[in-house]
């Protein structure tokens, strides 16, 4: 008879059964069969080989999450050296273009103007290629304060030469020439300008080296032949230069008047029509007088009389108005037409657009005489010299003459 728990039960290798329990064994010899189970094989819950098997492979899930984190950031981090190397060569290259410096643009920058809106100028005429560039680039280059005024700068240019021209400040310079001045007037204020003077323009002025096409030959005056108006002078810009754009603006407004045909028709030169022109502008004053003053003018030469005109007094003294005297009545000079008869030797100032075309075009009348009369500078005419004496004596009244 078999004893109770031994049934069945084989005897252990020391001839020993294992009926008692696997406890009798001595310690982890039973491990080799749980843990070196095949894949396969299935383990039963609880035996010690799955507790062991679960640990093991809970041990491995953490490393495998964290090796894609690392590689997305190593990747993130090359990619944003990429952006920042690529962006620094590109910024220098916009800031240091090939190629030479291009054709010169004027920017003028306005009261108000912000920082963004002039480098959004610069860009939009092409002095520089791109406002992103260079405000990312102004970021490590301080940038200086920028006065009111216009610059010269050329298109295609450094970033570091924008800079430089920024901040020295302005360099186109206005130069107004109002009608009514002489070439001595004009070069006090070309002696006022960076680069200039007034006796070196006014030799140049006056020297016969540059020459109007209206001039008579042997004529060194260019009283009557510069354009009016307001230029714009640049950096590196000579009096020559200057001196030749006034003579070429004066050109086209000729032109465009059709001076040639027009002193044609008034049995003038075109020389003469403007040396006539520069003393309509004189005593004219404002344009509603000028053409009046075309026709007194006109209707004197007609009639062989002398043009008595205070203007051409005073310029020949030099004067640009002013009261004259008995004194100056008698100068001997060919500018003054209360001696002479006919017209001045020269025009005495720049006639504006308006009187020249007064003179090719002056309205009919048969006046002779002309007085200020109206404090705005309106003039009376008379066609005798009674009427010219009650205007004078209107123009006393009136605290004009």
């Amino acid at each position: 008879m078999s004893t109770p728990g031994t049934e069945g039960t084989a005897p252990g290798p020391g001839g020993t059964g294992s009926g008692a329990g696997s406890g009798g064994l001595p310690e982890g010899q039973g491990a080799p069969r749980i843990y070196g189970a095949p894949v396969g094989d299935q383990v039963t819950a609880g035996q010690p080989g799955d507790g062991a098997h679960r640990a093991g492979s809970g041990g491995g899930r953490p490393q495998s999450g964290r090796r894609p984190l690392r590689i997305i950031v190593v990747v993130v981090i090359l990619l944003g050296l990429c952006v920042l190397v690529g962006g620094y060569f590109w910024v220098d290259s916009e800031a240091n273009p090939s190629g030479p410096p291009g054709p010169q643009v004027i920017v003028t920058v306005a009261p108000g103007t912000g920082v963004n809106q002039l480098v959004g100028t610069l860009a939009s005429k092409g002095v520089i290629g791109s406002s992103l560039a260079y405000r990312i680039w102004s970021q490590f280059h301080s940038l200086p304060g920028v006065l009111i005024g216009a610059y010269a700068l050329n298109k295609n240019s450094s970033f570091t030469t924008v800079r430089k021209v920024l901040a020295t400040g302005p360099n186109v310079f206005p130069l107004a020439i109002p009608a009514g001045f002489t070439v001595s007037e004009v070069a006090g204020r070309v002696g006022q300008l960076p680069g200039h003077g007034k006796r070196a323009f006014k030799a140049l002025a006056t020297g016969g080296t540059v020459r109007s096409p209206w001039q008579p030959a042997g004529s060194t005056n260019l009283d009557g032949l510069l354009g009016t108006g307001v230029y714009r002078v640049v950096p590196g810009e000579t009096d020559t230069q200057l001196l030749t754009v006034m003579i070429n603006r004066f050109d086209k407004e000729a032109d465009q008047l059709s001076l040639q045909a027009g002193s044609a028709t008034l049995g003038m030169t075109p020389y003469e029509a403007i040396t006539m022109a520069s003393i309509v502008e004189k005593e004219g004053v404002i344009d509603r007088n000028l053409g009046p003053v075309a026709r007194v003018i006109l209707n004197r030469l007609a009639k062989d009389m002398p043009l008595q005109m205070d203007s051409t007094v005073l310029y020949s003294e030099g004067r640009d108005g002013g009261a004259v005297t008995s004194k100056d009545l008698r100068l001997d000079t060919p500018y003054n037409t209360y001696l002479n008869k006919g017209l001045t030797p020269t025009p005495i100032c720049f006639p504006s657009r308006a009187a020249l075309q007064a003179t090719l075009h002056p309205p009919a009348g048969s006046w002779l005489f002309f007085v200020v009369v109206q404090p705005d500078g309106t003039e009376a005419f008379a066609n005798t010299f009674a009427e010219q004496q009650g205007n004078e004596a209107l123009a006393t009244q009136r605290g004009l003459a």
